[in-house]
């Protein structure tokens, strides 16, 4: 039987549809209202999608209470330089939490070395260590703008790991094109902009140095700094960056009939601005000044240490561990004492 091309073309046609339909059901998506009505401000979900982030996002059971000594840590135990004010009894409480947090496998000479005076510095974790408790109580209590009063432990980030999941380095310099014009540093489908062809290099501008973060200019005319379209586009990645890395869509903070109007945004995209020079702050002042501490082995291709951005504590949804706060149950994470 002879079949004509067009013929055949369209009974593979037909043929493939039904492949396709008897093989992919379009799972049912939740969407809920978090703008004014009208406006399409809403946030999508797929239930297995939440599935797999509830199951990501589950928080420890506390440790017991602790029957309190009635003396402070820095009298019962030597070289104790953060958390000194807290009962001894309360400081060991939460040292036995941070080794669960941090170090589970490795126990407590992941920081301490074995056979050694617990007051001994000589792992360069302990220093780090010390360093990070510092950068917790700066949280809790000097970013509340952005935290409020959940606040945060080392668990936020850690997760029951040495070094948390979502991390960066510096990028290397992009080596000369062989061709004339330059790539960037996009057009590359990398998951950090959402398999986007937008720049992919949005860490360090923005999470680390001041770089505005614009996409249309405030005056008539550009002149100097004001935004360009490698900005525009630096900016539409860095935002891709915290769609992905909380879990939600443009409508979280913005009203898409103005990107830019901050009378028609939500709450959150002023707590997001908070965040955004709360992470800044944590990599300039918490972590890049640690570079010396690190051995080579744990930096970068550039020299440096590994650092922070949303995802670091967001870990796919809008409040890490969906809002529960762990400080609660370790107030001296808060206070400092």
């Amino acid at each position: 039987m002879k079949i004509e091309l067009p013929l055949a073309g369209a009974l593979f046609a037909v043929a493939a549809a039904a492949v396709v339909y008897t093989s992919f059901t379009l799972p049912p998506v939740l969407s809920t209202q978090n703008g004014w009505r009208g406006t399409a401000m809403v946030q999508v979900e797929l239930p297995a999608h939440r599935k797999a982030l509830q199951a990501a996002n589950v928080v420890p059971e506390a440790q017991p209470p602790a029957d309190l000594a009635n003396e402070k840590s820095s009298v019962a135990y030597e070289n104790v330089k953060v958390l000194g004010d807290v009962d001894s009894a309360e400081f060991l409480r939460i040292m036995t939490a941070i080794t669960e947090w941090v170090a589970p496998e490795q126990g407590c000479t992941y920081c301490h070395a074995e056979g050694e005076s617990l007051a001994s510095d000589t792992l360069y974790t302990k220093v780090v260590a010390r360093r990070m408790l510092q950068m917790t109580l700066k949280i809790n209590a000097g970013w509340k703008p952005h935290v409020a009063e959940t606040g945060v432990t080392c668990y936020t980030c850690h997760r029951g790991q040495p070094v948390p999941a979502q991390i960066w380095f510096k990028e290397t310099p992009p080596p000369e094109p062989a061709y004339a014009g330059n790539r960037n540093r996009q057009n590359q489908p990398l998951p950090v902009v959402g398999d986007s062809s937008l720049p992919h290099d949005i860490f360090e501008p923005y999470l680390s140095k001041a770089t505005e973060i614009r996409v249309e200019s405030a005056k008539a005319l550009r002149t100097g700094p004001n935004p360009s379209i490698q900005s525009t586009e630096g900016t539409y990645g860095l935002m891709m960056h915290l769609s992905q890395g909380l879990g939600v869509n443009c409508t979280f903070c913005h009203n898409t009939q103005n990107f830019a109007d901050w009378k028609t945004s939500t709450p959150q995209r002023v707590t997001a601005w908070h965040g955004i020079r709360m992470v800044r702050e944590i990599n300039n002042e918490y972590i890049d000044t640690l570079v010396g501490a690190f051995p080579a082995n744990r930096k970068g291709p550039m020299g440096d240490v590994a650092k922070v951005n949303c995802a670091t504590c967001h870990q796919g949804v809008n409040k890490p561990l969906y809002g529960v706060s762990m400080v609660a149950d370790y107030l001296a994470l808060k206070t400092g004492k």
